[in-house]
C-alpha cells in the first residue's frame, strides 16, 4: 500500500511539473510573439503603404501617358524617316488670328504664312510642316507662331525660321508611307525617344513599389520560419530537461524504497 501510494504521488508530481513547464513555455512564446509583432508591425505597415502608393502613382502615370503621348504616337501616320532637300521657303500670305486681351476680350491680328517645299529621297515633292499640331491647324503653313498683338515680332520669328531652312538644305523629315496624308513633318510631336523616356519613370516607380512589398513579405516569411524553428528547439530542450528530471526523481524514489525495505 505504501509503495503504491508513493508511486502515485511521484507520477502526480511529475505530471503537474510537466504542465507547469508547458504553461511557462507557452506564456513565454506568447509574450515574445507579441513583442516581435509590436516592434515590426508599424514599420512593415508603413513600407507596404509606401509600396502600394508607388504602384498606384505609376498606374495613374501610365493612364495619363497612355491617353496623351502614347495615343498620339500610335495614331500618327508619319512614321517613316527620310532625308529631305529644301526646295523653296517663302512667305505667301498673311493669316488672320485672334489673341486674348483679358477676360472675355479677344482681338485680331495677322501672322505670315511660311510655305516650305522639300524633295524626298524618292524624288517626290511635298509640303513641309513643323509637327502634327501645325499640320492640323493649317497644312498650308510650315509654322504657326503664337498670335500676338505685335505683328512685327511674329513676322521676325517666321523670317528667322525661313533663313535657317535655307541655310540647312538637308533636313531629316517624316512622311506617311501609305500616302494617306499629304505633306511631311520636320519633327514629330511625340517621338519614340520621348515615349521611352516618359515611360521610364512610371516603370521605375512600379518596380520600386513591387520590390518594397516583396521584401516586406519575404522578411515576414523569414521571421515566421525563424520563430517556428526556435519554438521547436525550445520545446525539444525543455522536453529533454523534463525527461531527465523525471528520471532522476524516479531513481531517488526507487532508492528510498529500497532503503526502507
Amino acid at each position: 500500500m505504501f509503495l503504491w501510494a508513493g508511486s502515485k504521488a511521484a507520477q502526480g508530481s511529475g505530471s503537474e511539473r510537466s504542465r507547469t513547464i508547458y504553461q511557462k513555455i507557452r506564456e513565454y512564446d506568447i509574450l515574445e510573439k507579441r513583442r516581435t509583432v509590436t516592434a515590426l508591425k508599424a514599420g512593415e505597415d508603413r513600407a507596404i503603404l509606401l509600396g502600394l502608393s508607388m504602384i498606384l502613382c505609376s498606374a495613374m502615370m501610365y493612364f495619363v501617358l497612355g491617353i496623351t503621348m502614347v495615343r498620339s504616337y500610335s495614331d500618327s501616320v508619319w512614321t517613316e524617316e527620310s532625308n529631305c532637300t529644301v526646295l523653296n521657303s517663302s512667305v505667301v500670305a498673311e493669316i488672320n488670328c485672334s489673341y486674348s486681351c483679358g477676360s472675355e476680350c479677344r482681338k485680331s491680328s495677322r501672322y505670315p504664312c511660311l510655305q516650305v517645299y522639300v524633295s524626298l529621297d524618292s524624288g517626290k515633292v511635298q509640303r513641309l510642316s513643323y509637327n502634327e499640331e501645325a499640320h492640323e491647324a493649317n497644312p498650308e503653313c510650315f509654322y504657326i507662331p503664337k498670335c500676338r498683338k505685335e505683328q512685327t515680332l511674329m513676322h521676325t520669328i517666321v523670317m528667322n525660321i525661313s533663313e535657317r531652312l535655307k541655310m540647312h538644305q538637308q533636313v531629316l523629315c517624316y512622311y506617311d508611307p501609305s500616302e494617306q496624308q499629304d505633306g511631311v513633318l520636320l519633327t514629330r510631336l511625340y517621338g519614340r525617344g520621348a515615349i521611352i523616356s516618359s515611360l521610364l519613370w512610371p516603370t521605375c516607380t512600379l518596380v520600386g513599389g513591387t520590390l518594397i512589398i516583396a521584401m516586406v513579405k519575404l522578411t515576414q516569411y523569414l521571421s515566421f520560419l525563424c520563430e517556428q524553428i526556435s519554438r521547436i528547439k525550445r520545446m525539444g530542450l525543455y522536453s529533454l530537461r523534463g525527461a531527465s528530471h523525471a528520471q532522476v526523481c524516479t531513481r531517488k524514489f526507487n532508492g528510498g524504497i529500497q532503503d526502507v525495505v
